[in-house]
């Protein structure tokens, strides 16, 4: 996501907690914020990647007054926070889910979301003012609305309840905001071939379709890119509003915006998932949702 907006001309600071200084979220993923901040400068893009806890108020807090003291201006917000899969329990029900996980699962998905919207949104305002543009908030989440309005079977209920949350935050943000110039969105991606994703199925991102002997559903996944691709468009349009308050999926901001995966092909995940449901893993058809 860093990367696409950067490519598509925005100065981006991408935050994470993962550092090659500090070491390793609990998430213990060897990925770095630096990482990122390299793969900015490596797509011709200018940014600052930074070590920053979106649980922490202070530090969010002194974020945004960089951004502010640096720039005098922010005008997309990208809360794209979780991280708590770790501690889900996908079998079990509330009561046998262990307590401290689960209530960490919100404070990762939920709490940081809304720590960074109170700091960030005094800012997203004032620029959007200066400037007489549109300001805008994008909360990342998993699943349509339509998925996400009945109980996700075999996730575990914080899993559940952190999705359906987001949903919750572009709604409230949505009526908050309705006088002002500013628009709140959720966008999901589809099946993402993550760097967690591609180890889960032992392969790589050159190599991802060998996976498909195992799972030949995989072939409806897609790379990151291509829902940074769409985010990067939406945000360069200048007009987000026709968005307001949805889930927009990475195809249709795709279809909207003219772009691709980076193998050229427009997978719609969501839509397969409402033809066939989320259980079929053959892959039959998938070359119609592609």
């Amino acid at each position: 996501m860093a990367v696409e907006l950067a490519r598509t001309g925005f100065y981006v600071y991408a935050t994470g907690r993962s550092s090659r200084l500090s070491g390793r979220s609990e998430i213990d993923r060897p990925e770095t914020i630096e990482e990122t901040g390299d793969a900015i400068k490596a797509a011709g893009g200018t940014g600052s990647a930074l070590v920053v806890d979106h649980e922490d108020p202070g530090a969010v807090a002194a974020l945004v007054k960089r951004i502010d003291d640096e720039h005098t201006r922010l005008d997309v917000l990208v809360n794209d926070i979780f991280g708590g899969d770790r501690y889900a329990e996908w079998d079990h029900p509330l009561w046998e889910h262990d307590l401290a996980g689960g209530l960490r699962m919100l404070r990762m998905g939920v709490d940081t979301h809304l720590i960074t919207c109170h700091h960030a949104l005094p800012l997203l305002l004032r620029t959007a003012q200066a400037h007489g543009t549109t300001g805008m908030i994008i909360e990342m989440t998993d699943g349509t609305s339509e998925f996400n309005a009945n109980y996700r079977e075999v996730v575990g209920f914080y899993y559940d309840l952190v999705k359906a949350s987001v949903e919750r935050i572009v709604k409230g943000l949505t009526f908050e905001l309705k006088e002002h110039p500013f628009t709140a969105l959720g966008v999901t991606p589809g099946w993402l071939r993550s760097e967690q994703m591609l180890d889960n199925f032992g392969v790589r991102e050159d190599n991802w379709r060998d996976a498909l002997d195992k799972v030949p559903g995989f072939t409806i996944s897609e790379t990151p890119t291509y829902v940074a691709r769409g985010v990067a468009a939406l945000a360069a349009s200048g007009a987000p509003e026709r968005w307001s308050g949805q889930i927009v999926t990475a195809r249709q901001l795709a279809d909207a915006y003219d772009v691709t995966d980076t193998d050229g092909s427009r997978p719609d995940c969501w839509g397969y998932i409402r033809r066939y449901g989320i259980d079929e893993q053959s892959g039959k058809d998938a070359q119609a949702f592609r």
